[in-house]
């Protein structure tokens, strides 16, 4: 502390002047405009800079997670080439097992939404690159929504967090289905409901699409059956699904574009 003080001392002259050149500053640029708004604009290009930088610095530091679930994928098809005889693992997409009746599109999100309670997502491929109403979004890990409306270059997807959305899904073991809906809750659990209580259940079961609808196609993955109850009054199972992807954590997707889609809409409307 008594140095502190020698040095106020010593240099009391100079911080004198510092502290006058100071209140003059400030007195200058509140008293002119001109000051004013030159000090605003260095103050906003000083923030925008630092901001624009801890962006790079967040998005190079996810590049570790991103380039392993691309590793990831690509391990899949590699072992795909070479060997055709493995047993698929559903907790990852096989897009080769889609090629005839299904199209992949590849987008990025660019805008993510989970914390509200009907999540919608924005994605950056539109209408000029053959984006449409109803094409399923996926990841390599599971499903993430259902295309909603088109721009010429973008695209807003309903989220699988949303509570108007519902996805027809199933047992991965049995033939029975649901639908897919969210109570609102957490983003890592999503429920199945109205499967039928006679079909056998377990924690840990896997929960896959169930081919349904024209918009998935059978056995993109889901998630894992957390637990369960049955509502024996409705003969049905209400599941706690938890989910594979992380839905707080989303960039690269694919598109599903049915082929097929209106000729089946098509015949089913007749």
């Amino acid at each position: 502390m008594q140095q502190i003080i020698n040095f106020i001392i010593r240099n009391k002259n100079f911080l004198l002047f510092l502290l006058l050149f100071f209140i003059g500053i400030v007195f200058t640029i509140q008293s002119h405009s001109y000051h004013k708004s030159k000090f605003i604009n260095s103050a906003n290009f000083l923030s925008g800079g630092i901001y624009n930088s801890v962006n790079n610095i967040g998005e190079y530091l996810n590049l570790k997670s991103q380039n392993q679930l691309l590793s990831e994928e690509n391990n899949r098809l590699r072992t795909l080439l070479f060997n055709n005889n493995i047993e698929i693992d559903t907790s990852f997409l096989d897009t080769v097992s889609y090629n005839k009746s299904y199209k992949f599109h590849t987008a990025k999100i660019i805008k993510n939404s989970y914390s509200r309670t009907n999540n919608v997502l924005l994605i950056n491929k539109g209408k000029q690159d053959g984006i449409k109403q109803d094409y399923g979004i996926i990841t390599s890990k599971g499903i993430v929504g259902i295309v909603d409306k088109s721009s010429s270059r973008f695209s807003t997807v309903i989220s699988i967090l949303n509570s108007t959305s519902s996805i027809s899904a199933g047992l991965k073991k049995t033939n029975h289905y649901g639908s897919l809906k969210w109570n609102g809750k957490t983003p890592e659990i999503i429920q199945l409901i109205d499967v039928a209580i006679n079909a056998k259940v377990n924690k840990g079961d896997t929960i896959i699409t169930s081919g349904q609808s024209s918009i998935f196609p059978k056995g993109i993955p889901i998630g894992t059956v957390q637990d369960f109850k049955n509502d024996i009054a409705e003969n049905f199972y209400e599941i706690n699904v938890k989910l594979f992807n992380d839905m707080t954590n989303l960039e690269h997707v694919y598109i599903i574009e049915n082929v097929n889609s209106e000729e089946i809409n098509s015949l089913l409307n007749e």
